[in-house]
Protein backbone atom coordinates (compact mmCIF):
# COMPACT_ATOMS: atom_id res chain seq x y z
CA UNK A 1 0.00 0.00 0.00
CA UNK A 2 1.11 3.42 -0.29
CA UNK A 3 2.16 5.80 2.48
CA UNK A 4 0.06 8.79 2.68
CA UNK A 5 2.70 9.90 5.36
CA UNK A 6 4.74 11.27 2.70
CA UNK A 7 2.44 13.62 1.11
CA UNK A 8 0.56 14.66 4.93
CA UNK A 9 4.06 15.95 5.99
CA UNK A 10 5.31 17.83 2.60
CA UNK A 11 5.33 21.32 2.97
CA UNK A 12 3.16 21.65 0.11
CA UNK A 13 -0.75 22.75 1.36
CA UNK A 14 -2.41 20.87 -1.02
CA UNK A 15 -0.71 17.39 -1.29
CA UNK A 16 -0.88 17.40 2.30
CA UNK A 17 -4.88 17.61 2.55
CA UNK A 18 -5.38 15.59 -0.78
CA UNK A 19 -2.91 13.00 0.70
CA UNK A 20 -5.07 13.45 4.21
CA UNK A 21 -7.93 12.94 2.49
CA UNK A 22 -6.93 9.64 0.26
CA UNK A 23 -5.85 8.40 3.85
CA UNK A 24 -8.97 8.86 5.31
CA UNK A 25 -11.06 7.41 2.48
CA UNK A 26 -8.91 4.23 2.11
CA UNK A 27 -9.25 4.11 5.81
CA UNK A 28 -12.84 3.75 5.98
CA UNK A 29 -12.89 1.03 3.65
CA UNK A 30 -10.29 -0.93 5.84
CA UNK A 31 -12.81 -0.45 8.70
CA UNK A 32 -15.85 -1.65 6.41
CA UNK A 33 -12.94 -4.78 5.45
CA UNK A 34 -12.87 -3.72 1.92
CA UNK A 35 -9.67 -4.36 -0.14
CA UNK A 36 -8.87 -1.22 -2.35
CA UNK A 37 -7.03 -2.06 -5.47
CA UNK A 38 -3.41 -1.08 -6.93
CA UNK A 39 -5.67 0.91 -9.50
CA UNK A 40 -6.95 3.28 -6.66
CA UNK A 41 -3.34 3.86 -4.88
CA UNK A 42 -1.99 4.97 -8.89
CA UNK A 43 -5.14 6.61 -8.86
CA UNK A 44 -4.79 8.90 -5.69
CA UNK A 45 -1.21 9.44 -6.56
CA UNK A 46 -1.82 10.89 -9.65
CA UNK A 47 -4.59 13.13 -8.47
CA UNK A 48 -2.33 14.04 -5.25
CA UNK A 49 0.48 15.03 -7.42
CA UNK A 50 -1.90 17.31 -9.45
CA UNK A 51 -1.71 15.32 -12.86
CA UNK A 52 -5.55 14.91 -12.63
CA UNK A 53 -8.27 16.44 -10.81
CA UNK A 54 -10.79 15.22 -8.58
CA UNK A 55 -13.67 14.27 -11.37
CA UNK A 56 -10.72 12.77 -13.47
CA UNK A 57 -9.96 10.40 -10.59
CA UNK A 58 -13.73 9.27 -9.57
CA UNK A 59 -14.44 8.81 -13.44
CA UNK A 60 -11.66 6.33 -14.01
CA UNK A 61 -11.92 4.84 -10.98
CA UNK A 62 -15.69 4.19 -11.64
CA UNK A 63 -14.80 2.54 -14.80
CA UNK A 64 -12.26 0.67 -13.40
CA UNK A 65 -14.76 -1.25 -11.31
CA UNK A 66 -17.34 -0.89 -13.70
CA UNK A 67 -15.27 -3.34 -16.19
CA UNK A 68 -14.54 -5.55 -13.20
CA UNK A 69 -18.15 -6.34 -12.42
CA UNK A 70 -19.05 -6.84 -16.23
CA UNK A 71 -15.86 -9.62 -16.26
CA UNK A 72 -16.38 -11.39 -12.74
Amino acid sequence: MMDFEEYIRQGEPQKREKGYAWQTAIGLQDVDGLKISEYLLKIAKEHIEGRIDMNAAKTRIQIYYEKRKVCR
